[in-house]
């Protein structure tokens, strides 16, 4: 049987690579004057949708999980969801109880910019192309031509096509994992500001030395039990290759066990997102500041499990630690001009360990000793 599975996914991809081989990189766009009143009026509906939802972190993830519980057949919606979970917690750790003690407001700052450049191009991009596939369902005929007009790759125009035709969901998600990552490398990876002031600075190499790129999928256990947590962990972030492969990976964790998924979407629509790690973890993580401002902090944590009457680590709500951000339009351009795309066209990998807690609270614990060497340290320079 599992033969049979591989079999099938190999020739669906080889035709996948077949046809967007056949299609041509180089297309003129028709201004949008030229189509229809109706479709005119569709992608300026789009546009404005898009924007609304695009305003945070917050908004943008919920609004992936809305999308996924109408459409569940769209898988990666579910993805974007909880990595963007991942990112909002990421932010708000720059004002939280350990990185607004390591790094400076300036690098705080430059680090969020980073963060919120990348989530917010995605959303721009993904969500688009979720609200013209919801309208093609609504007119029941596909309408992906329209992509071009809402600045989407050529490639995900023949990758939703070929969606329509065959419904192969994985096929689709892996796409969407290819493009975004390719999608963001020019615009926000290889980009001077961000080469400059994050990816090359010592404060992010810091991060990658600490294994601090942690993605969390949390789930629910019984009631009133501690949530449970699966995931990955990313050290080479400006790596192209290395980020689709996680992309892949995640998926993989996401839908390879149907009963632990649906424990995921069950804690994901109990827990509406608000950047807090508490949403997850509350027993280890409050979004009200327990600890004395300027105090001397001492590490409490053995196993993520708090010492007896220690305060809880400081996480704040995102709409608290962070303004919303004004974005300069999307860079012009399409990535797929190569086809390089196609050679990342390959299986879904199966049994991916997913176990992240050891790892996660051992870069907790060494936050907690940085965080408390760094002051001690300071205060015997004084």
């Amino acid at each position: 049987m599992l033969l049979v599975e591989a079999a099938g996914t190999f020739h669906s991809l080889t035709k996948l690579k077949s046809q967007l081989k056949k299609k041509s990189n180089v297309k003129a766009i028709q201004p949008v004057t030229s189509l229809s009143p109706k479709d005119q009026q569709l992608i300026a509906s789009i546009r404005a949708k898009t924007e609304q939802f695009n305003s945070n972190n917050v908004t943008r993830t919920q609004a992936y999980f809305d999308f996924y519980l109408r459409h569940p057949e769209i898988e990666w919606a579910l993805l974007g969801h909880m990595v963007s979970r991942n990112g909002g917690w990421s932010m708000t750790d720059l004002k939280g109880e350990f990185l607004a003690k390591l790094l400076t407001e300036k690098e705080q700052t430059q680090f969020f910019s980073f963060l919120e450049r990348g989530n917010w191009l995605i959303f721009q991009d993904i969500y688009p192309q979720f609200l013209l596939y919801e309208e093609s369902l609504k007119r029941q005929q596909p309408l992906f031509d329209l992509l071009p007009h809402l600045n989407v790759s050529t490639f995900m125009e023949v990758v939703w096509s070929d969606f329509w035709k065959n419904q192969n969901r994985s096929n689709l998600s892996l796409a969407m994992i290819i493009n975004e990552q390719s999608y963001l490398e020019k615009r926000v990876i290889q980009h001077p500001v961000y080469q400059n002031t994050v990816l090359e600075t010592i404060m992010f190499k810091l991060q990658d030395l600490l294994n601090m790129s942690h993605i969390l999928f949390p789930y629910s256990q019984k009631p009133f039990e501690r949530n449970l947590l699966i995931g990955q962990t990313l050290n080479q972030f400006s790596s192209l290759e290395r980020r689709i492969e996680l992309g892949k990976q995640l998926y993989a964790l996401l839908f390879s066990d149907s009963k632990r998924l649906q424990r995921i979407v069950d804690w994901a629509a109990a827990n509406p997102h608000t950047g807090s790690r508490k949403d997850y973890w509350p027993h280890l993580f409050n979004d009200v500041k327990e600890t004395v401002p300027g105090g001397l902090y001492i590490p409490q944590t053995k196993n993520c499990t708090l010492q007896t009457n220690s305060p809880h680590i400081y996480s704040p709500r995102l709409e608290y630690a962070w303004k919303n951000s004004n974005q300069t339009k999307a860079e012009d351009g399409d990535w797929f001009t190569k086809w390089t795309g196609i050679d990342f066209l390959e299986p879904i990998p199966d049994n991916v360990n997913g176990e992240i807690k050891h790892d996660y609270c051992k870069t907790i614990e060494k936050l907690e000793w940085t965080v408390f060497t760094k002051k001690i340290l300071f205060h015997r320079k004084q």
